[in-house]
């Protein structure tokens, strides 16, 4: 209540201030011509006065008469200026007090509507002071794991998967530093939901494995963490994120993971910076360019990127997975036509121009479809080749060399 009373007693005296300086201005115009008009005509009838006691001569009252007449026309002229003036001021004295009461009442409205009284300024630095400390003192794993509230059961795999699940534990339990068994429990413990149990077996991985530990070791680690702490990014996984990111700067996955982690913590400029960035270079079938484009907007606002639009998504060239659907429908050898050219515009492509890992595991998936069995098993031969130390293609491109049948 303080602070609305002191802001109407500024308000108030800010519009006595400014309605009594166009008082003043209209109250106080043209007087002084009014003055002169007086003063000259008295000097008119003095000298008539000293005509008649024979004072001065005929001749010399016509010379005096012309100039005061001379300056008298001057000043009747500056009074009916000032007077024009004068009106016009007071004309505009009343709308002056309405644009004060405007501004005032329209200030006070704004500041109700989106300020927030009694709360302190808060200056760039400081912010970020506060957005660094609210980083340091977050929750840790295992505070957020016990707060999130229970997550929806998971499908069940069948009685079956989950009995050899079971026996799989039991044997890694034996077996701590049995490296194939912690990675396979990791994925099977993922694929039951269990990702507190699958982020205890990957951490696991990475202590067996110690240097030799890539990026995709260390990303997988952070990846079940966020998933069992409800999409948080604990300090725990922001450490996997960074041993990430040291391996593989351009780490995809991990540089999403990485702005959705300032974003949490009070720094959506950073996480805007970030984001923008990966969505400008990512092709658009990458795994974390949706959830980009859900967000980013919002990002942009908080971060005060108020001219930030979102850019059109961008399509693949090549056979979608839509054309490959379309030509199961079609009779064998319209599919056989239709798959053909296209596959064979994005081989030709691709052989004299490169492309993206999702370009070819597209051209993979489509010469499968074809039955071109030599020529898939050497495209697939050229990927390994070309993405040889690009972790996350040679990831992508193994799950469509293993949906074509090349691999296990």
């Amino acid at each position: 209540m303080t602070f609305w009373i002191i802001a109407a007693i500024i308000a108030l005296v800010s519009a006595v201030a400014l309605g009594l300086t166009a008082a003043r201005a209209r109250t106080g115009t043209g007087r002084a011509a009014e003055f002169d008009l007086r003063v000259y005509r008295d000097q008119l009838k003095e000298v008539d006065r000293d005509l008649a006691r024979g004072v001065i001569v005929a001749a010399d009252a016509d010379r005096v008469r012309t100039e005061i007449g001379r300056r008298i026309l001057a000043a009747d002229a500056k009074a009916k200026s000032e007077n024009t003036a004068a009106t016009s001021a007071g004309a505009n004295w009343q709308l002056l007090i309405l644009l004060c009461a405007v501004l005032i009442g329209g200030g006070l409205w704004l500041y109700a509507t989106i300020g927030q009284p009694g709360y302190g300024d808060l200056p760039r630095s400081l912010r970020e002071d506060q957005a660094e400390t609210l980083r340091q003192t977050r929750p840790s794993q295992a505070q957020a794991e016990a707060d999130l509230p229970p997550l929806p059961p998971v499908p069940t795999q069948g009685a079956e998967y989950e009995a050899l699940v079971v026996k799989l534990r039991e044997t890694v339990a034996t077996r701590p530093d049995d490296l194939q068994g912690q990675i396979l429990l990791a994925q099977n413990e993922a694929q039951l939901g269990n990702f507190n149990a699958a982020h205890a077996a990957q951490s696991q991985v990475l202590r067996i494995k110690g240097d030799s530990a890539d990026p995709q070791d260390y990303l997988y680690y952070a990846d079940m963490l966020v998933l069992a702490a409800g999409g948080y990014i604990s300090p725990e996984a922001e450490a996997a994120l960074l041993e990430t990111l040291k391996r593989e700067p351009a780490n995809g996955a991990a540089l999403y993971y990485w702005g959705m982690m300032y974003a949490q913590t009070g720094r959506p400029d950073l996480a805007f910076r970030i984001w923008e960035r990966l969505l400008a270079v990512s092709a658009p079938d990458r795994p974390w360019v949706p959830p980009i484009r859900a967000q980013i907007e919002e990002i942009a606002q908080l971060a005060g990127e108020h001219r930030f639009t979102l850019p059109p998504e961008r399509a693949l060239p090549g056979p979608s997975a839509e054309d490959m659907e379309a030509a199961s429908d079609m009779s064998e050898e319209d599919r056989q036509n239709m798959i053909r050219n296209m596959v064979d515009g994005l081989a030709e492509r691709l052989a004299t121009e490169g492309g993206s890992a999702e370009e070819w595991a597209r051209l993979i998936r489509a010469l499968s479809v074809l039955g071109e069995t030599e020529q898939v098993t050497a495209i697939w031969d050229d990927a390994q080749t070309v993405f040889a130390e690009d972790p996350a293609s040679i990831e992508l491109l193994t799950s469509a060399a293993r949906t074509a049948g090349l691999i296990p």
